[in-house]
């Protein structure tokens, strides 16, 4: 009996074998894969592997034979390939809404879908650089229950937060609980964001979901009309118009651009806005945005390039902004230290 039921296993343990200990680079002879099946107590001779080799393909697995300098048996295409895993990697590691801990958990998993060889190449990868993390260690569960509320269309609670310079929480709205009907997600800046009605507020805000505290999953509803009016929500057209997620007035701005600025202006707002000419040397775009200290870093950075232009009371804000940061830096007074 026992040899009959290692011998059932035979197939599984050698598919195991070959996904942990063989690549392109690392081929596994007859005599390494019987040598595989030993620990579990299974006998197997040259011709027996053979006929398994095939029943894996038949199967489904790439199995690859090589003869030559280095022979042997190998997995080859495999639901995902090296430069993918490295590029998940790089994801997983960059985003800051994961913890540390739950990064380097996730990366051992990915390391799991290669062999232990190439799984070395993304331990490398690990350590390009040190990135700031969150330090919210439930932020990965609270996404999860946000798609299930998302899934079950219900309402969420939770509490918010910011830090001190203590780097204590400190609660907003004296710690009562918000209550949100979610909407969607938003990835932006490396950071994930709640968008959705706030029944408080009774309009539509966005959150970040490292700063939620006891977030639940509740059994209510939107009431009648409510809903219908956050099924016609767009998305897409509320993250396009917020700069680093930044709260702030919302209008149709005008820029007047340098030719050479096309690029940027496309990366920011997308292939669809109409660029018209304005001169030779210059082209005037009009989006929707939320006028935010942050969409005044944007446009601070990018110098003379672009000029704000309308309207008017987002133009005398800029100046205003940029009075009170000049103000800050004027040159010491004669006769002042230097």
């Amino acid at each position: 009996m026992a040899k009959s039921a290692g011998q059932k296993l035979k197939p599984l343990v050698l598919r195991q074998t070959l996904l942990e200990r063989s690549d392109e680079d690392h081929p596994l002879t007859v005599a390494q894969l019987i040598a595989a099946l030993e620990p579990w107590g299974i006998q197997a001779e040259r011709k027996s592997i053979y006929g398994d080799m095939e029943a894996l393909r038949t199967f489904g697995m790439d199995i690859q034979s090589r003869k030559g300098k280095s022979p042997g048996w190998f997995v080859g295409e495999r639901s995902f390939q090296l430069p993918e895993l490295k590029l998940l990697v790089d994801a997983v590691q960059s985003c800051k809404f994961i913890t540390k801990r739950k990064s380097d958990e996730l990366i051992r998993k990915l390391e799991g879908l290669t062999s232990v060889w190439q799984a070395r190449q993304l331990q490398r990868q690990v350590y390009v650089d040190r990135r700031v993390k969150t330090m919210n260690e439930s932020v990965y569960y609270s996404i999860d229950k946000l798609h299930n509320a998302l899934a079950a269309r219900r309402a969420v609670t939770f509490r918010y937060f910011e830090y001190n310079v203590r780097k204590e929480k400190v609660f907003r709205r004296d710690g009562r609980r918000y209550t949100v009907f979610p909407h969607g997600l938003i990835w932006d800046s490396e950071n994930y964001y709640l968008v959705g009605w706030d029944g408080t507020k009774k309009e539509v805000r966005h959150y970040r979901v490292d700063k939620m505290a006891e977030l639940a999953v509740t059994c209510l509803r939107l009431e009648p009309g409510e809903d219908q009016d956050l099924a016609a929500f767009d998305m897409a057209a509320y993250a396009a118009k917020h700069f680093g997620m930044f709260r702030g007035r919302e209008g149709r701005v005008r820029l007047r651009c340098q030719n050479r600025m096309v690029g940027v202006v496309l990366d920011r707002f997308g292939q669809e806005v109409m660029l018209v000419p304005d001169g030779e040397d210059h082209f005037t775009v009009t989006v929707d945005a939320v006028v935010s200290p942050q969409f005044f870093g944007w446009l601070f950075g990018l110098g003379d390039a672009v000029e704000l232009t309308a309207p008017a009371w987002a133009v005398e804000a800029f100046q205003d902004q940029l009075r009170q940061v000049a103000g800050q830096y004027r040159p010491p007074e004669d006769g002042a230290a230097g």
